[in-house]
């Protein structure tokens, strides 16, 4: 048996000293491609090709000696940090990758990969037909030469496609995710072509049957992925998420299965990097995952990997071997059939199949035309196998770092003059509000239950109170709720019954059911809330006659403890089909009554007949006021209007009717009382924070009135 060993001492310093040189470039040049309004992908890849052979390495042999790897061992050192910078780019483009987008726009992805899929690969096809013989690594095995660089021509590279849509900011457009969408199918594709080419290369006899296992492998691992695979992720997720309590473990658990997917799909003879960007996007697909996780993904990948693996590809550019005038002639005319065949084939596929209009289409070639480091991987694949010369291995790696420095440029000159449509403009306007928004990163809730006998009437209207409530503020958002209750073993199997009846009122993404035996419901309901939820939702069913408590006991113990926001349900007597139609939301300016009033917008979003009333209340001028100044009354005056217009202008902007409105009287919450009363509201959402007290919850005289005076439920958001 062969004993495991280390690499030589002397790989691993070169191989740590290059990693240094090589992020220090790639950041380097970054920063200066951003500060030239460039994306930074650009000055990641020249960083690689100055350092590389081009100029420095070519200059200085000594450093060449340093940065470039000598022995296949450095080689093979250097190639699995840009195998693990291709990774995690295409994890984090899985993460991004919006699947229900690419459903809408599925048939002008379909369309555009297939033109230029099949264009690219008829003329690369014909240019490896008259290509010069010097070229060939074999002069006698030209049609396998010519499948190869036909294969070459037709894929283009997810890693810089996504890369450069990242840097212009343009993932969440439609076209950015059709772009993406269609990259994903010519890979596809393109791995299958890639292993017949190498099957006849290496021999083997291809035919129909051997083309068909190929694809249904592709298919298969696919068909896998989404199914078994989403399964697999939400259980392990689950998993981790309750009973695991290192730290960073969902970071882990994401880079473990990224890894795994890797390898499987390395395995059947595809990229490691499709495994990876599969898992991203089932993780996309999770709203349990916490956005801190995707932080700090973005972070490793984006500060520290994909540099390197943008850096090693231009470091394996030699472009002084070709400054031969017959090189740089082919060199010229392969980089212009490439762009040429994938430019018109997209067009048409986008035009005659999709519909679209000249430059939306031709931006899809412009996007696509990037090959980057996937053309560079076919063609050591090429060279290894003894396809292509070293020359022809060169003009291939030089079209594949000319085509990726094309694509922004081209992008950008294209982009600027397509128009965006309403739909979509709608769409981005309102995924921006939501991104600074505390109430759109609500994706995991925690519902404590005390169980009851089924028939109770007040059970009955909070629990329909609380789904009514959380489905519309899940319309629009994948939602993960958990619905909880503390009880005694024996009880146990009962309980878990009853949540399983209460599911049944939630039409949420994922409604899961937890039964936990403890004598102390208080802190195992404070334990829970502790993985990773975004929200806590209490009911608050009893009116506390001793005024020892605010709700309750367990309630009051909740939210002063809670780790994160908890939304309080004070429904009292409702009718049975109750639905807000008419939200009060009472604003005084502070964060936390622009939280309460984005919580109302996102309960009211759903039906254009819904309406929300922001409502400031200024105390009266005729209270006794001791030196009061004019111009403080001005400025109160304008505070107010301030407040509840801003208010006003993001409900519009979520598409909700809001009426702004500013009263005076001799109490907020008497005036609350009053317009609530008069104006038929269903709904009060009342803003608030924590404030300091005993085991008895303070969030404030006045909340604490309009509490006990209110005419209809009244939600507590506490931030």
């Amino acid at each position: 048996m062969e004993v495991f060993s280390a690499a030589p001492h002397h790989d691993i310093f070169l191989l740590v000293l290059q990693i240094a040189i090589l992020l220090l470039a790639a950041r380097t040049f970054g920063e200066i491609a951003t500060r030239l309004g460039q994306p930074s992908v650009i000055g990641e890849i020249l960083a690689g090709i100055i350092l590389g052979p081009s100029l420095l390495a070519g200059v200085f042999p000594a450093f060449g000696e340093l940065i470039i790897p000598q022995t296949e061992t450095q080689g093979y050192l250097l190639e699995v940090m840009a195998l693990l910078g291709a990774m995690f780019l295409l994890l984090i483009t899985g993460l991004e990758t919006d699947i229900q987008l690419i459903k809408r726009h599925a048939k002008t992805a379909i369309s555009v990969s297939f033109g230029g899929i099949s264009v690219t690969f008829i003329t690369g096809f014909f240019l490896g037909q008259y290509l010069p013989d010097f070229l060939l690594a074999d002069p006698d095995e030209r049609l396998v030469f010519s499948l190869f660089v036909a294969t070459a021509m037709a894929i283009s590279a997810i890693p810089v496609i996504a890369k450069v849509l990242m840097d212009m900011n343009l993932m969440r457009r439609d076209i950015g995710q059709t772009i993406l969408a269609a990259g994903m199918s010519d890979d596809t594709i393109g791995w299958i072509l890639l292993s017949v080419v190498a099957g006849i290369a290496a021999g083997e006899a291809v035919t129909t049957g051997t083309v068909l296992t190929t694809v249904g492998s592709v298919l298969a691992f696919l068909v896998i992925s989404f199914t078994l695979g989403r399964w697999l992720v939400r259980k392990l997720l689950t998993y981790v998420q309750d009973e695991v309590v290192s730290g960073d473990r969902l970071l882990s658990l994401v880079i473990i299965l990224t890894f795994l997917w890797g390898a499987i799909t390395q395995l059947l003879n595809l990229e490691a990097i499709l495994g990876a960007f599969i898992m991203g996007i089932l993780f996309g697909m999770m709203p349990r995952l916490p956005e801190e996780v995707i932080n700090k993904l973005e972070s490793i990948a984006l500060g520290i990997f994909a540099p390197i693996f943008f850096a090693v590809a231009g470091l394996k550019v030699n472009i002084l071997n070709l400054f031969d005038p017959t090189l740089i002639v082919i060199t010229l005319v392969v980089i212009a059939i490439a762009t040429l065949g994938k430019v018109v084939g997209t067009y048409t596929g986008a035009r005659l199949v999709g519909k679209k209009d000249h430059w939306t289409a031709l931006s899809f070639g412009a996007g696509l035309n990037a090959r980057g480091a996937m053309e560079i991987i076919i063609a050591t694949i090429g060279l290894r196998l003894g396809i292509l010369s070293q020359d022809m291995f060169s003009i291939i790696v030089v079209m594949a770092i000319a085509t990726s420095l094309m694509a922004p440029f081209a992008l950008r000159a294209v982009l600027k003059r397509v128009t965006i449509g309403e739909e979509e403009k709608l769409r981005l306007e309102k995924e921006e509000l939501e991104a600074g928004s505390m109430v759109a990163d609500i994706h995991r809730i925690l519902l404590p239950v005390r169980t009851r006998e089924s028939s109770s009437t007040e059970q009955q209207n909070i629990q329909s109170t609380e789904a009514q409530l959380l489905d519309l503020i899940g319309q629009d958002t994948d939602i993960s709720l958990t619905l909880f209750t503390v009880t005694s073993n024996e009880n146990k199997t009962q309980c878990e019954r009853y949540l399983s009846e209460l599911s049944n009122y939630f039409t949420l993404h994922e409604v899961v059911i937890k039964v936990v035996v403890s004598k102390d419901s208080g802190n195992a309901i404070i334990e829970e809330s502790k993985k990773d939820y975004d929200l806590i939702v209490l009911g608050a069913t009893e009116k506390q006659e001793d005024k020892k408590h605010l709700f309750s006991p367990v309630v009051d113990y909740i939210t002063r403890l809670a780790p994160c926001p908890t939304l309080i349900v004070q429904a009292g007597a409702i009718p049975k089909n109750w639905e807000p139609q008419r939200i009060l939301i009472p604003t005084n300016g502070s964060t936390a009554a622009r939280n309460a009033a984005e919580l109302g917008f996102f309960i009211a979003k759903s039906d254009k007949n819904k309406e929300v009333l922001v409502l400031n209340v200024m105390m009266d001028d005729l209270r006794p006021v001791q030196n009061i100044k004019e111009s403080t009354i001005e400025n109160r005056n304008q505070f107010a209007n301030d407040s509840v217009n801003e208010l006003k202008r993001l409900g519009k902007a979520f598409g909700v009717q809001t009426e702004a409105m500013v009263e005076k009287g001799e109490s907020p919450e008497a005036k609350i009382h009053q317009v609530a009363t008069e104006n038929d509201i269903d709904l009060i959402i009342v803003g608030t924070n924590i404030r300091p007290g005993t085991n008895r919850l303070y969030l404030g005289q006045r909340v604490e009135n309009i509490l006990e005076s209110s005419p209809c439920p009244v939600l507590v958001f506490n931030t």
